[in-house]
């Protein structure tokens, strides 16, 4: 367990909306959890800052948050997480917002179609979906996502790079869950950790239904990781999935992409919520945003 008062608040807060066993409830009880918990998390608008909501395609429901300022033609695509069963646009409105505000640059979000009524790979094909459409004006991307969003980020600029596609020129992966053993490293040493557990990531794969050998699934089992887009990668220690973000980050270095990572030290996993109770929390978003800001060209 983490010892600052601030995020051991913050999960307490968590748990009085979203219970440590959700995942044995119904999805549409675990949804309401979750939007309740989300909602109670929300946070004031930056000012100045328009949204519009779209569909791409006439089908996937997107939102761009466009800063008072923006000094950068490059755009963030978002992409939520929540197990590839919980989330919206709503749900991270407002880290969306404040990133954002931060980078200074124009933000797009994704409501992705969900497991279980949609399985692998329908998640994965919305994203693709709405990448191919943001990068076909030429403007440059960074990709980014949390925990299963940053499954998809990862597994979007994989195969962007498999096909030869250009326009990306950052990914940031934030607390991602990228296809580990379940059984060792932070598998076996955060297996209860507070937020999420072990026995919970194995259910959110298990729902979700993508092979073992997809390595757009599992990013971690792709044999060639050279030619990416530079990386910031950021990890909760008390996190089942922070090895996978070790590992990653590990990969992508040998491989020659650059890379910045941090771990934060006392954060536990979804801490970005924790942002304005934390100080560990808000500190590790300051990095985040910098890091985002250095990929977008703001810095």
């Amino acid at each position: 367990m983490p010892t600052e008062p601030g995020i051991l608040a913050f999960h307490k807060r968590c748990e009085d909306f979203y219970p440590a066993d959700a995942v044995n409830a119904s999805i549409g009880q675990q949804r309401a959890w979750y939007d309740a918990l989300c909602a109670a998390f929300d946070a004031p608008s930056p000012a100045g800052l328009v949204r519009r909501d779209e569909r791409v395609e006439g089908r996937i429901a997107i939102r761009r948050y466009l800063p008072a300022e923006i000094a950068t033609p490059t755009r963030i695509f978002y992409i939520h997480g929540g197990g590839f069963v919980v989330g919206s646009l709503d749900s991270h409105d407002a880290i969306c917002a404040d990133l954002a505000q931060a980078a200074r640059a124009e933000l797009v979000s994704i409501d992705y179609r969900l497991a279980p009524e949609h399985v692998w790979p329908a998640a994965f094909d919305d994203c693709f979906e709405v990448l191919v459409w943001l990068l076909a004006d030429g403007r440059p991307l960074v990709v980014a996502g949390d925990s299963a969003g940053g499954n998809l980020a990862a597994g979007i600029a994989l195969k962007a790079k498999q096909g030869n596609m250009d326009g990306i020129v950052g990914q940031v992966l934030i607390y991602p869950g990228l296809g580990g053993d379940l059984v060792s490293g932070s598998y076996r040493e955060m297996a209860q950790a507070p937020g999420l557990s072990t026995a919970d990531v194995g259910y959110y794969r298990t729902v979700l239904g993508a092979p073992e050998d997809d390595i757009f699934a599992h990013p971690l089992n792709a044999a060639d990781l050279s030619g990416l887009p530079p990386a910031y990668i950021t990890a909760a220690h008390f996190d089942p999935l922070r090895d996978d973000a070790r590992l990653y980050a590990a990969r992508l270095i040998m491989a020659g992409v650059d890379v910045t990572v941090r771990e934060e030290p006392q954060m536990i996993h979804a801490w970005l919520r924790a942002r304005h109770m934390s100080d560990g929390a808000r500190l590790g978003f300051d990095h985040l945003c910098r890091g985002v800001a250095g990929l977008v060209g703001t810095v």
